[in-house]
């Protein structure tokens, strides 16, 4: 990661906190990674894991009393960190912009679909009524949306849920935005407009040229659409890889455990799912060592009082976790 120059995004040791009336809850600790152009990124891990809180703080939208406390963020010769609102509005929708989860709650209900599209356009481009509204028009059709006229004039209700899913694809990429971060944008749908979503993704992203941060706690999705897979948990990335690296060498037993937990179709013994015991940490109080060590089967004495270093295994995979660093301990440093 050191050429800055081939990097459309590098973060470096973000830490994101919200302070609340009971304490600082640490979202984000240290969160490092890069993107080049025409990267399709997964980050996946459980609820609260800081993947949302990661494009969020990325894009600038983070909600009171949300604020990053450290690191960079570099995004297309931008300092994101250092960018007031005013400036973000400039940037988010033109050069980067989101697909957010629920698109029901995310488009406005006493607008048609038209009037948000042409918004976005209008706003981040010179184009005038006339040719924002054919803009419009054509990017539902660039999306898949048959009867793009009638389309424009309906409200979200009208609409089936693959389709507001659409229409909410369609406007982040009303500008040709370099990098789309899609949050979970597949949640509320049937297996079948979800294939039909994806498929749709990485169409776009050949014909546009764009990156992709997909973010989901599915690793069946990453498996089908990603490169690079990262790991999170408790505001950490715990492992970095190429999907291949992830789904047959994982090297943290965090990434282990949701492997296990995914069924194999392919498998003739017929093995049971194997879930991950406990629950997530406390953010408020979280523990000195690894994050994931009080729902480790493998956890140390170590594991629980210091946070491993990152070992990396190749140029494009690395992890923290102790049990990568067994022959470089001794038993006093075990002990200590």
């Amino acid at each position: 990661m050191s050429d800055q120059e081939n990097y459309m995004l590098k973060i470096n040791n973000l830490r994101t906190s919200f302070f609340t009336p009971v304490g600082e809850v640490k979202a984000l600790n240290n969160v490092t990674f890069a993107m080049k152009e025409g990267d399709v990124l997964g980050i996946v891990g459980e609820s609260g894991s800081g993947k949302s809180v990661t494009s969020y703080s990325l894009l600038g939208l983070l909600a009171y009393p949300g604020k990053i406390v450290g690191g960079t963020i570099r995004f297309n010769g931008h300092e994101i960190e250092k960018k007031t609102e005013a400036e973000m509005r400039k940037i988010r929708g033109d050069e980067v912009s989101i697909i957010f989860q629920d698109p029901m709650t995310s488009l406005n209900p006493v607008y048609t679909v038209g009037n948000q599209i042409v918004e976005v356009i209008r706003l981040h481009t010179d184009k005038d009524a006339a040719a924002a509204q054919a803009r419009a028009k054509e990017l539902l059709e660039l999306v898949g949306i048959n009867e793009a006229e009638k389309r424009l004039k309906q409200y979200p209700h009208e609409l089936s849920g693959g389709m507001r899913q659409r229409v909410m694809i369609a406007i982040a990429l009303a500008c040709e935005p370099k990098l789309l971060i899609a949050d979970e944008p597949t949640t509320a749908l049937d297996v079948t407009i979800q294939a039909q979503i994806l498929e749709l993704m990485i169409e776009l992203k050949n014909k546009l040229g764009m990156s992709i941060i997909m973010i989901t706690h599915d690793l069946g999705i990453v498996s089908n659409m990603c490169e690079k897979i990262a790991v999170m948990y408790a505001g950490k990335i715990l492992e970095y890889g190429t999907v291949d690296e992830i789904f047959y060498t994982p090297r943290h037993e965090y990434t282990k455990g949701l492997l296990r937990s995914i069924p194999n179709l392919m498998d003739r013994e017929h093995k049971k799912l194997v879930p991950i015991e406990g629950t997530p940490v406390d953010m408020l109080k979280p523990p000195k060592g690894c994050p994931f060590a009080p729902r480790c089967e493998s956890c140390m004495r170590i594991c629980l009082e210091h946070m491993p270093e990152v070992v990396h295994f190749s140029d494009t995979h690395y992890s923290a976790c102790w049990l990568n660093q067994k022959d470089e301990w001794t038993k006093e440093s075990v002990e200590a």
